[in-house]
């Protein structure tokens, strides 16, 4: 388990941290920026499960509160470097995401999805109910966060289960929205293209 018993260390003063292991990385290195990416989606999440509670919809609010944890767990996961090819293989395990967890989300979706309607069009982010707004925020950083993961991946190894699972979650949260604007008889609004001559 951490145990977090000093708030600073000033070992990033000079723009370079440490991730498992003990490599140092300039922290605008593409690993360091996929973790902000997936810690800031975290933390949208932390801000739609406030309002969630506020709602009294405690079942979603259970789903998030588990989101999170994975997404500490995706974060180790980023923060672990793979070793050298040269060096020897680990004895011990890392935690990484796995098929279950990706599954988890797939069954999560497949239930939500059961009960809505087609969709014809696009729906607009934000025109509905305010927690279904910020599912839609959690929505576009979970996006970015996908970005800066795949673009680590095309410079160090990337487990497909952390890939899939973020990949995932975007569907998960969009789905929810709609969800929970059904819920509070929200009418999605939808994109009406513009119909240029």
């Amino acid at each position: 388990m951490v145990k977090l018993d000093k708030i600073y260390t000033k070992g990033g003063d000079a723009g370079m941290t440490s991730v498992v292991g003990g490599m140092r990385l300039a922290k605008h290195h593409p690993r360091l920026h996929a973790i902000g990416e997936v810690d800031e989606a975290n933390a949208v999440l932390g801000i739609v499960r406030a309002h969630i509670q506020t709602a009294g919809q405690f079942a979603y609010d259970e789903i998030l509160a588990r989101i999170q944890n994975d997404l500490f767990d995706l974060g180790a996961e980023l923060a672990t470097p793979p070793p050298p090819a040269k060096a020897k293989s680990a004895t011990s395990k890392t935690l990484a995401i796995s098929q279950a967890q990706v599954g988890r989300l797939e069954s999560e979706i497949n239930a939500m999805n059961a009960g809505l309607p087609p969709l014809h069009s696009f729906v607009l982010p934000g025109a509905n109910s305010g927690v279904a707004a910020y599912l839609h925020l959690a929505r576009a950083v979970i996006r970015r966060a996908e970005r800066a993961m795949t673009r680590l991946g095309d410079e160090d190894k990337i487990g497909e289960n952390a890939l899939a699972y973020i990949n995932r979650l975007s569907d998960h949260v969009f789905v929810m929205a709609r969800v929970l604007a059904e819920t509070n008889d929200d009418a999605p609004a939808l994109w009406q293209p513009a119909m240029h001559a």
